[in-house]
């Protein structure tokens, strides 16, 4: 199977348990390339855990369950196969806490996507090649804060750490996008940006994007297709525009509103 026709991830029958709690419970998901899609469902119900684990940073339980990514599989009876580096080297990760190095520029973040296809030596010592240099000041100016390559990343406002993280992903030349909950520190603003952003890469550039959200407008707003989890379970999988206010009910129960950004705000 080719990587141009792979599904960027292909979760068969997957479960984890944690203690006594099913994080999650017979997951069976496909996410074809080139789709954006929003990953929702109360806090507890598995978004993050199987976000985690299509890219093998969370293993899954033993048994017949299977992640597949771009046609190579990353685990398999509750154990990760040898090449999941490799295979990962494909996704670029997008983490709620933006997860940069405080102490180092900005520049210096976006310079670590490039650190997959370069020797760790060069890394260790600053010595990227010029062509990478100009492939991250490239992706800082079209994420909009080149201005602010040389700060230091600490320094730096959320909305402008998580755009210098997608600058990152670029760089790595990632080919699908998975955000775990990357506006939900974020004010209104900053996280209309950082949304927008996504939807370009997905739109322009043909990644695939999984992200989860809690803000449920968000999903609607910028996601044709809308995977819901509770308990574990999927309970929807299907257009956007079919979460009405039963479904929504149904996902979330009576407190749904509370999913919605401008109750958050």
């Amino acid at each position: 199977m080719s990587s141009q026709i792979a599904a960027v991830a292909d979760v068969r029958d997957v479960s984890k348990t944690y203690g006594a709690r099913k994080a999650l419970d017979g997951v069976t998901v496909s996410v074809a390339p080139g789709e954006m899609v929003a990953l929702i469902g109360p806090s507890g119900s598995g978004k993050s855990t199987l976000l985690r684990s299509i890219t093998g940073l969370i293993p899954i339980d033993g048994g017949k369950g299977k992640i597949i990514v771009f046609g190579e599989t990353v685990q398999q009876n509750g154990r990760q196969v040898s090449s999941v580096r490799r295979t990962r080297g494909k996704l670029g990760f997008i983490f709620q806490q933006f997860n940069l190095v405080g102490r180092l520029s900005l520049f210096s973040n976006v310079m670590l996507g490039a650190l997959g296809r370069l020797p760790a030596w060069r890394g260790v010592f600053g010595l990227w090649p010029p062509e990478d240099k100009e492939k991250a000041m490239a992706a800082l100016h079209r994420v909009g804060v080149a201005d602010y390559a040389a700060q230091r990343a600490n320094t730096l406002s959320g909305g402008q750490q998580q755009r210098g993280a997608i600058a990152r992903a670029i760089v790595q030349g990632a080919q699908a996008i998975l955000a775990d909950e990357p506006v939900a520190s974020l004010d209104p603003v900053s996280a209309r940006k950082v949304m927008e952003l996504l939807v370009e890469l997905n739109r322009r550039d043909g990644l695939g994007v999984i992200v989860t959200l809690h803000q449920v407008d968000y999903a609607i707003r910028y996601c044709e297709r809308v995977i819901a989890l509770k308990a574990g379970k999927v309970v929807y999988d299907g257009p956007s525009a079919g979460l009405d206010r039963p479904t929504l009910i149904d996902i979330y129960g009576p407190e749904f509103e509370d999913a919605f950004w401008e109750t958050q705000a």
